[in-house]
């Protein structure tokens, strides 16, 4: 792996706790919002204001837009973006803290390596990047996991864009990988049956895909093409922390990681890619 996403893999579990803790869902609740994707929608997108469902459907990039448009922005009636912000940073704070010792080093180290990120078309990123810093350790480093973590996937709708792939083709692109199955990902991404199969229909036509929706020759290095890019534009970070940062942030981000994940806070395998490092 390259160390772009040697980074990636060891501090993606520490943000992905917001998707699954207890207390997220219950914050979300308690503010108004109703039922589980809409509190994922609101609160992913909450940065950048109430947005509406064609523009997060552009941002999101993987979703279908009929299950975007299904809680935006609806959303916003029920509870302010500001609101839903400060729900969802006090939740995610308490679901850390109750499973990880404070490691100020690590929020340092993070939060230096979101600052050198830069967020040309970027806008999740971008807004992430706006939201004041918490003053407790554990929402100094969900915070600066999450600019990461934001920064990297808006990096890679530019890659598979470039690449001439909307966001259900690079899904399955994955899936003609092996790397996740069909049904780990339709449920949780809103398409249809019709969708599905015309964009598998393209891939073939393409020679992304083969007869059995594998990758072909050619859709492999396609799929490396574009994870290879991502990484290139996922580099500053790395640049600026330097390799021995880097392997400062694995040492202290993998134990933690594999903590929320013992701790049953992230599922593996999930619906989300979180790996386990």
């Amino acid at each position: 792996m390259t160390l772009p996403r040697r980074l990636w893999a060891a501090v993606e579990p520490l943000h992905a706790v917001v998707y699954f803790a207890p207390e997220t869902a219950a914050a979300a609740k308690a503010v108004g919002l109703r039922g589980y994707w809409m509190g994922y929608f609101a609160g992913r997108l909450a940065p950048l204001g109430p947005i509406g469902p064609a523009a997060a459907t552009s941002v999101l990039f993987g979703f279908a837009p009929a299950m975007v448009a299904r809680a935006l922005p609806d959303a916003w009636s029920f509870a302010s973006p500001s609101d839903v912000l400060e729900a969802r940073l006090s939740a995610v704070e308490k679901a850390l803290s109750r499973v990880l010792p404070a490691v100020d080093e690590l929020a340092s180290l993070l939060e230096r390596a979101a600052d050198a990120c830069r967020f040309d078309g970027r806008p999740l990123a971008a807004a992430w990047s706006a939201v004041p810093r918490p003053s407790g350790v554990s929402g100094r480093l969900w915070l600066a996991a999450t600019i990461l973590r934001e920064h990297r996937g808006d990096g890679h709708v530019l890659s598979a864009v470039h690449a001439g792939l909307s966001g259900l083709e690079t899904t399955l692109t994955h899936i003609g990988d092996g790397v996740i199955g069909r049904g780990d990902v339709q449920p949780h991404r809103g398409w249809s049956d019709d969708d599905w199969d015309t964009a598998v229909d393209r891939l073939r036509d393409r020679g992304v895909l083969d007869a059995a929706g594998h990758l072909t020759p050619s859709g492999a290095a396609l799929r490396r093409g574009i994870e290879e890019d991502t990484d290139r534009l996922a580099s500053a970070p790395v640049e600026a922390l330097g390799e021995e940062g880097v392997a400062r942030v694995l040492e202290l981000a993998v134990p933690l990681s594999r903590a929320v994940i013992d701790a049953g806070l992230v599922p593996v395998p999930n619906p989300m890619g979180v790996p386990r490092p």
